[in-house]
């Protein structure tokens, strides 16, 4: 389990960000609700409010001037009616519009008024009200009233149209100004609300982020392997709830971890006591097979075959017992590397030679001496198992390639061997596990020489070394193990020794 920087960093800035980002909505959502909500009912009151002001003063005034006229007005009666109207509100700014039947009638300059609709003069004729419209011309907003003066408006007569029609015309600048204020005053109240928005968020998000925080801490020291870390609680919401359930899996995990290594360790003593009293009986034994095989020719076909059985299976039981002794000692820790300085090449010539294997394999070696500083005996080890795996396992031919470095690695810090056969190649499955101990990759092999701990312990020795080794499949066919290891120096897994000697071999 690891928690990479860029992670962490885009957990803390992430949530923060999503925390600042929600409540910045949520205000600004707010404030536009009721801003416009606010700004509806301002505007609706603040309109209605003039336009019944408009509407009673109007009527008033036509009242108040209509019965001095004739029942069939003519254009002079109209003219001055108009006249009455303007001189009594020329403070306002209002037009007036009289007109009966054909006969129209504007006080001063002629005025179209374009702001009378075809459709507010058909409400007036049809109906024995006042009819009012809110319009827009030229960018400015009016406030249109068409009023018929009307006979019989008693409680008990219908009122009666005359004909005749009024009509204002009102500029509703101040009213158009109210609602620029109100709207002004709107938007400058968004940006307090959003900043405070964003200040409790902050906030929030700093109460939020502190035990989300603590809990990557904790679980970080636990990727670690500090198993007994633990966090603090307090408080019942759903974060202190996280922080109990984190501590009671930390506390399973540190037992459950605790179980685990004791009975690892358990079989690790197993394995290591089992192998060293395995070895003295053994010793013995492989010296009686040894006998045995020099007077097996003198034996009869059955016993002789026999006495080869047990020598074979005698040997191949010594060396599990050799490969489990190995794996204890790396399993404790307690392997050595003897560094020595040696010819890379001439190690592997000695490899082959003393297993007889220089007619199986083919090398590509450098003609000159490749000299590195790593341990003889485990780089022996490494090339035997590579190759001797390739001979049982993979078909000829099998070849062994030495360089000083590749494509990516300097050739003066590094070493490659590479072992390659044409035989059936590893199973993609099997490449995960290749380097698990008692691993096969075909089931095949269970009754092989095979114990299933030599490519095991070659990977051991080579991470000794601090070196690599991968395997993978020939794209023709076959399988192919390449080994880095570093020139000048050792890892620090195992214990290190220096060993200074002449000569060129181990």
């Amino acid at each position: 389990m690891t928690f990479p920087g860029k992670a962490r960093a885009g957990l803390r800035g992430g949530l923060r960000l999503r925390l600042v980002v929600g409540f910045a909505v949520v205000a600004v959502v707010s404030a536009l609700t009721t801003g416009a909500l606010t700004f509806r009912e301002a505007r609706t009151g603040v309109l209605q409010q003039s336009q019944d002001a408009v509407v009673r003063e109007f009527r008033d005034s036509v009242d108040a001037r209509a019965p001095g006229y004739a029942d069939r007005p003519g254009q002079s009666e109209l003219d001055s009616m108009v006249r009455e109207l303007a001189w009594t509100h020329r403070s306002q700014q209002w037009r007036f519009l009289a007109t009966y039947g054909d006969l129209r009638a504007v006080y001063g300059p002629q005025d179209s008024f374009d702001a009378v609709s075809p459709e507010l003069q058909r409400s007036v004729r049809t109906r024995p009200a006042a009819v009012f419209q809110r319009v827009r011309r030229d960018g400015r907003a009016y406030l249109v009233v068409g009023l018929p003066v009307c006979y019989g408006t008693s409680a008990a007569t219908a009122p009666t149209p005359s004909g005749l029609v009024l009509y204002l015309v009102v500029p509703q600048k101040s009213e158009q100004l109210y609602v620029n204020a109100l709207v002004t005053a709107i938007e400058r109240a968004m940006l307090p609300a959003l900043g405070l928005a964003v200040l409790l968020a902050l906030l929030v998000a700093r109460g939020v982020l502190r035990p989300v925080r603590a809990l990557g801490r904790a679980a970080r020291r636990m990727a670690a392997g500090h198993l007994d870390t633990r966090l603090a609680v307090s408080g019942s919401d759903e974060l202190a709830g996280l922080s109990r359930t984190f501590n009671d899996t930390a506390a399973a995990l540190e037992q459950s971890v605790a179980e685990l290594r004791r009975m690892e360790a358990q079989a690790r003593r197993f394995a290591a006591d089992v192998s060293h009293e395995l070895r003295t009986p053994l010793a013995a034994m492989t010296a009686v097979t040894d006998v045995l095989d020099e007077r097996s020719s003198r034996l009869d076909d059955v016993t002789g075959e026999a006495v080869r059985l047990v020598s074979e299976e005698t040997s191949r039981l010594a060396r599990l017992v050799d490969d489990l002794m190995e794996i204890s000692r790396f399993d404790a820790g307690a392997a050595e590397l003897a560094l020595d300085d040696i010819d890379v090449a001439e190690s592997v010539r000695r490899t082959l030679a003393s297993r007889g294997w220089p007619d199986q394999v083919t090398t590509e070696l450098p003609d000159g001496p490749l000299r590195a500083r790593v341990d003889p005996r485990r780089l022996d080890v490494v090339v035997a198992n590579l190759v001797g795996n390739a001979l049982r396992h993979g078909a000829p031919p099998v070849t062994l390639r030495l360089t000083a470095g590749s494509a990516q690695l300097p050739e003066d810090e590094w070493v490659v061997i590479t072992v390659t056969d044409r035989g059936p190649g590893v199973p993609q499955a099997a490449l995960p596990h290749i380097f698990e101990r008692f691993y096969k990759a075909s089931a095949a092999r269970t009754r092989s020489e095979s114990s299933g701990l030599g490519l095991a312990i070659t990977a051991e020795n080579i991470r000794l070394h601090g070196g690599r080794i991968r395997a993978a499949d020939r794209p023709g066919g076959g399988a192919v193990f390449t080994v880095e290891l570093p020139r000048r120096r050792g890892s620090t897994a195992g214990t290190t020794h220096d060993r200074r000697e002449g000569g060129n071999g181990a």
